[in-house]
């Protein structure tokens, strides 16, 4: 029963929307909102097939190189900033800086430097994502209980074993919250970047359509962009709950009592 209230609750929005948008198109021919119908039917037609391969593809593949870049440099660099005092004294005020600076305004300077190019798309992904992930995983550090540290030095828990069996743990809630907040980033700069003299992406198809006076298959484009979210958004909270198990084992502990 739970299940099936979890998939009530998680489908119930969306079905009151579209019978919503049904309602209000029912009885109109309007050239700039397709029908659900039609919405559909067109969906079809444009993304099923060869379409996809060449351009969904390619978005995905360019949104999950930047993520793991971005996780990897956000996570490297916070666990390395959060453990010194002096350090994060010190890139305080430059990471403030950049983090204020809107990662669409780097798009310019960056098809200068690197070209209009794959590694350009990425770069501009993970410009956007770093953020949330170096500062969540920064103050995750700098925030694990002094207790549990000095009980590790006095088992002998130093170096490499530290890390691995206290920070990277203790941190964990703070960095996955800084990744959730930047699959969201992530796929909004996907978009952006495919917009700028660009030949190929899901963004650019977005914005030829729109050009083209296309509008139901851009509208399909605006969908397949939700479902896409959605379709992250669901991954990686499954994920979430497997990796942080023992986190919210013990959130249902403090509760119970």
């Amino acid at each position: 029963m739970t299940i099936l209230k979890r998939i009530g609750y998680f489908v119930a929005l969306p079905l009151l929307l579209v019978a919503l948008w049904w309602a209000l198109t029912l009885n109109t021919n309007s050239f700039w909102v397709p029908r659900p119908g039609q919405l559909v039917e067109t969906f079809g037609e444009v993304w099923i097939g060869p379409r996809f391969a060449r351009d969904v593809v390619p978005s995905l593949v360019r949104l999950l190189v930047g993520l793991a870049v971005a996780i990897v440099l956000g996570i490297g660099l916070g666990f390395l900033i959060g453990s010194s005092r002096i350090l994060r004294r010190l890139t305080e005020p430059v990471l403030e800086l950049f983090r204020a600076i809107p990662p669409p305004i780097l798009v310019p300077i960056l098809m200068l430097l690197v070209g209009v190019n794959d590694t350009m798309k990425v770069l501009v992904i993970v410009s956007g994502c770093i953020w949330p992930i170096l500062l969540n995983t920064i103050e995750g550090v700098r925030s694990i209980d002094e207790v549990l540290g000095e009980t590790a030095l006095v088992y002998g828990i130093r170096g490499p074993s530290r890390i691995t069996m206290l920070t990277l743990p203790a941190a964990s809630p703070f960095y996955i919250a800084g990744i959730r907040q930047a699959l969201s980033i992530g796929l909004i700069l996907m978009v952006i970047s495919e917009m700028f003299a660009s030949s190929s992406g899901l963004g650019f198809t977005i914005v030829a359509f729109q050009r083209s006076f296309a509008v139901p298959e851009m509208w399909t484009g605006i969908v397949l962009l939700g479902l896409i979210g959605v379709l992250l958004a669901t991954g990686f909270s499954f994920a979430e709950k497997r990796i942080l198990r023992w986190y919210y084992g013990l959130k249902e502990v403090e509760h119970s009592e």
